[in-house]
């Protein structure tokens, strides 16, 4: 396979000088918008600033709270703008459950923490028909999930059942409840956690919720620097401290919609399927992992790849997807989806080793 190197994503990003034409890259079979692209991108530019106003402060606000773990809020934020659920894996005791906390306050939305365990029952989530002897009828009672935002903590320990319940709330944005359906609230956004190291009492979600989890982000310690922040911060720290609302419900839908506006080049669009389609079939790339691939990944995560790749860009602040911003996503859209063989498993070998073969195998346009 034509191997080349990956160029750098620095001609992209020449927005603060006002040369738009830096969309071009250098290198040969760039990309080369016309004229009156341009212009659209510099229209789509300036409202991204003007929507993204909110991001520093609340960064900012949840820094107060949160030392470091800056791709983790980055993703939280990211799954915000695209309307997508996220799964949260990490060892305990990395700020998974209080991140997420941390900026539902920031947004003071409706918010439900769910504890799952293991002798839940669907009822416990989406809610159930009870019987008024008053009246002699069944009255409904919404459970938890009739919330904006819900934190599904330890999702693992739940049963099937009760992660069948949660799949309808995922999808369709719509829980049933006896012989009616009800539509959640929106936006509606789950963000779960899981621990990986613990086995007694857990389950192995279902493959098909676990896909409609648009990230899986994989938590990680924090640096040495950090860690020492943290623990000088201990002596002097407030549990009481009141996070401010910093966004508002109605700034997070005018994002979304710009988001949607950001400009996306063919030739990145076609990167991204070139990515999943590798999945799937990776001799067609000259990759020697078919072995090792069982299942690649699906359509949505094609969807959520473009979705995903947009909202980083408007967090940068940036009206255009460049390539970086897609390989920077893609593990994290990516790793959940692959599922390897035995012969990975007997070699060592992970699904994002599958994933980091793929993205410095497929040439970046």
């Amino acid at each position: 396979m034509n191997m080349q190197a990956v160029p750098h994503s620095a001609g992209f990003q020449a927005r603060e000088e006002g040369n738009y034409q830096a969309l071009s890259r250098t290198t040969g079979g760039g990309i080369k918008p016309s004229a009156p692209q341009f212009t659209s991108i510099q229209t789509i530019n300036d409202s991204v600033q003007k929507a993204s106003t909110w991001v520093r402060p609340l960064e900012q606000e949840i820094g107060r709270v949160i030392v470091g773990q800056r791709i983790l809020i980055e993703r939280l934020l990211v799954g915000l703008l695209s309307n997508g659920h996220i799964l949260l894996e990490g060892v305990p005791g990395l700020a998974k459950t209080l991140a997420l906390k941390t900026l539902a306050a920031t947004i003071q939305t409706g918010f439900r923490r769910i504890q799952f365990t293991p002798d839940m029952l669907p009822a416990d989530i989406v809610g159930t028909e009870i019987y008024n002897p008053k009246d002699v009828s069944f009255v409904v009672k919404h459970g938890p999930v009739f919330a904006n935002l819900i934190l599904a903590d330890e999702i693992n320990r739940a049963p099937a059942k009760v992660q069948s319940a949660l799949l309808e709330a995922m999808q369709e944005r719509q829980v049933t409840i006896g012989e009616k359906t009800y539509r959640l609230p929106d936006p509606f956004l789950v963000m779960a956690t899981q621990n990986p190291i613990e086995q007694e009492g857990t389950y192995p979600l279902p493959e098909a919720q676990v896909d409609r989890f648009m990230l899986k982000v994989v938590v990680t310690y924090p640096s040495v620097s950090e860690e020492r922040i943290i623990l000088d911060a201990v002596e002097t720290i407030d549990h009481t401290v009141q996070v401010r609302q910093v966004v508002s419900e109605e700034e997070i839908v005018r994002a979304r919609q710009v988001v949607n506006t950001i400009y996306m080049d063919e030739k990145v669009k076609d990167y991204i399927v070139s990515l999943v389609y590798a999945t799937r079939a990776p001799e067609t790339y000259g990759l020697d992992l078919k072995p090792y691939i069982q299942n690649g990944a699906s359509p949505r995560a094609t969807i959520n790849l473009k979705t995903a790749s947009k909202a980083l860009a408007f967090l940068q602040g940036r009206g255009y997807v460049t390539p970086e911003d897609v390989k920077s996503i893609a593990m994290d859209v990516l790793r959940h989806r692959v599922n390897i063989t035995y012969e990975a498993e007997a070699e060592a070998l992970t699904s994002e080793d599958m994933v980091r073969r793929i993205l410095e195998t497929i040439p970046v346009p």
